[in-house]
């Protein structure tokens, strides 16, 4: 049975807007956790799961908050915060009790490492021991990988032979116009190192638009510019038909996703890292593609999606 509760604290809403941090808030829904999941109790734990502002982080942690509801958790609903280093930020002062994160966005943007370890499982294990010193646990890493790529439309594609990352290079220079959002523009691992990593000249900065992330998809599939950053699982490349170029110099470091959480928060509800482990077999690149659609293309509500997920995986009561 769905069951639908206020669960945002003043407080918690309160502190995180006054350093700039807004958040999602509003209504959790919660059910009877079934299978796997039935005898997992989380009663009275005060738990504060945030997100990053984009379509697939804030239906991940909108599923974290309903299972974490339906285990009998109070769950504080701060998804949506703006930008990756400021969710991080948030994590690691303990305004947020846990999130999702990309094992490929630690390694770089928090980390500072220019290099990507290419292997999933050593990259994973190497933000895991690193993030100890922070007193930031990662669960087990998952199967899917949203990483960055380019794209463009399939008119495009076909006019210019564009199948890899190179063959950018077959498209003129005042036809390279390239739309990205202003976090990939700067990104240690974004789009200036990535030119330059496949030797292509940076084209004029006039041909560089900078927008919402969410504008990108609709933008490239117009034609408004010939490439487009995007993120590897969302569901409008399919519904858009978008052409994805490869990456045969495996520029893009790996972005696994894990349960990130607080030390202390795991310490004292350890039924946390059960309560997440079976998504393990369930979050694949293509699952998550479905779930982003639902909400980019078809306009469904965060949660409603988030919900849905979760009874037709098993894990809540019908």
């Amino acid at each position: 049975m769905k069951k639908v509760i206020a669960t945002l604290t003043a407080a918690s809403t309160l502190f995180l807007a006054s350093c700039g941090l807004g958040t999602a808030g509003g209504l959790i829904p919660s059910g009877e956790l079934q299978g796997d999941l039935a005898d997992i109790d989380l009663e009275g734990a005060a738990i504060g799961v945030g997100s990053k502002n984009f379509t697939e982080q804030i239906i991940l942690g909108k599923i974290a908050a309903i299972l974490l509801e339906s285990a009998g958790a109070n769950a504080r609903d701060l998804t949506n915060v703006p930008g990756s280093t400021s969710a991080r930020q948030a994590l690691v002062s303990g305004d947020l009790d846990m999130m999702f994160e990309y094992t490929g966005t630690a390694w770089i943007t928090y980390m500072g490492n220019a290099d990507p370890i290419p292997n999933e499982q050593k990259q994973y294990e190497a933000v895991r021991e690193a993030d100890a010193a922070n007193d930031i646990e990662w669960l087990p890493v998952y199967p899917l990988n949203n990483t960055y790529a380019l794209a463009s439309n399939q008119e495009v594609a076909n006019e210019y032979g564009l199948e890899t990352l190179h063959d950018i290079a077959n498209i003129p220079m005042e036809e390279q116009t390239i739309c990205t959002d202003a976090e990939f523009r700067a990104r240690n691992d974004g789009l200036f190192p990535l030119l330059k990593e496949y030797g292509l000249e940076e084209p004029p900065h006039d041909n560089i638009m900078e927008m919402d992330v969410g504008a990108v998809y609709a933008a490239v599939a117009n034609g408004d510019c010939s490439l487009g950053v995007v993120f590897t699982t969302d569901g409008r490349i399919p519904a858009l038909d978008l052409n994805v170029l490869e990456d045969p110099e495996a520029f893009f470091p790996k972005y696994n996703l894990a349960m990130t959480v607080r030390s202390e928060v795991l310490e004292e509800h350890p039924e946390i890292e059960e309560l997440f482990a079976p998504l393990a077999d369930i979050l694949t690149n293509e699952r998550m593609q479905e779930l982003n659609a639902r909400v980019d293309i078809d306009g469904e509500d965060y949660a409603d999606v988030a919900y849905d997920f979760l009874v037709e995986e098993g894990f809540l009561a019908e």
